[in-house]
Order: structure tokens, then sequence, then C-alpha cells
């Protein structure tokens, strides 16, 4: 017990040696607990997955600098993950739990006109569109589009004609 006081620490009164061995078993932690989460929350992007993205990091960083107790710490994390795991896989099961939590994807420009009311919905502005277009088709020419699309994560797509 004396051993592992001295390596990590209580409280938080902790050295530089005693974080970085706190952050160092942290990170392993993280790394089992993305397993556990799977591959969606850090490929897809959608507003859920940055939360566990965010949730992850303020509540692992307490147990780090020894501002929480470390065992609860990873407790709330597994808590954080298999809930996350758990939206996903009704998002993949129910369209409209999918369309709840991560919403639906909103044409933008079709029959070469933007839809200025969508614009106004993804709170976007023709540029940024164009600057989509230009990222997802390599193109400034709208005559070559037919539709472009905000994404459910919040990405411009485009569907050359």
């Amino acid at each position: 017990m004396e051993l592992l006081n001295k390596l990590f620490g209580e409280g938080k009164d902790l050295n530089a040696l005693q974080m970085s061995d706190r952050g160092v078993v942290m990170f392993i932690i993280a790394l089992i607990l993305i397993r556990i989460s799977g591959r969606r929350s850090f490929g897809v992007r959608t507003p859920l997955d940055n939360i566990i993205t965010i949730s992850l990091g303020a509540v692992m960083s307490r147990a780090i600098v020894g501002a929480s107790d470390f065992v609860p710490v990873v407790v709330c994390c597994l808590v954080i993950v298999l809930l996350h795991r758990l939206f996903g896989w009704l998002i993949a099961h129910s369209k409209a739990f999918g369309r709840f939590i991560e919403g639906d994807k909103m044409v933008l420009f079709e029959d070469g006109k933007f839809q200025n009311d969508h614009l106004k919905k993804a709170l976007v502005c023709e540029e940024d569109v164009m600057q989509g277009v230009r990222k997802s088709v390599a193109t400034e020419d709208m005559a070559k589009i037919e539709k472009v699309y905000m994404e459910r994560n919040g990405e411009i797509s485009s569907i050359k004609k």
C-alpha cells in the first residue's frame, strides 16, 4: 500500500511523477474504454460522439490531478462509455431514435437554388456551403452540383450531376 501511495500519491498534493503515473494509468484505461465504446465514438463525429470525448476528458482529468477519487472516476467513465454504446446501438436500430438524437440531414442547395430556409435553420451561409462544395467535389461551379446537404454530423456534402 505504501508503494502505491508513493507512486500515485493521495489527494491533491501530487508531484510530477505521481501525476505522470496517474496519467499513464488513465491513458491505458482510456484505451480500454474506447475499445468498449466502439469505433463510432471517435470516427463518426456527431454531437453525441463529441459528448463522449469531452465528458471522458473532463472526468478523467479529475483522477489525474487528484481532484476526485480514482475508482469513482473510472466507474463514471465506464458508465459514460456504456451509455454512449447503448445510444449508438439504439441509433443504429431505430431511425426515429436516431433522428431524435442526431437530427436529420438538410438539403441546402437543390435545383440550382440555395434553400434559404434550410440555410437559416442550419445556421450557415452560402459561403459555408461553397466551402463544403469545394472541399467535397473540388469545384465552385454550382451548375455541376445536383444537391448539397448538411449531414447529421454537421459536415457539408455535395452530389454532382
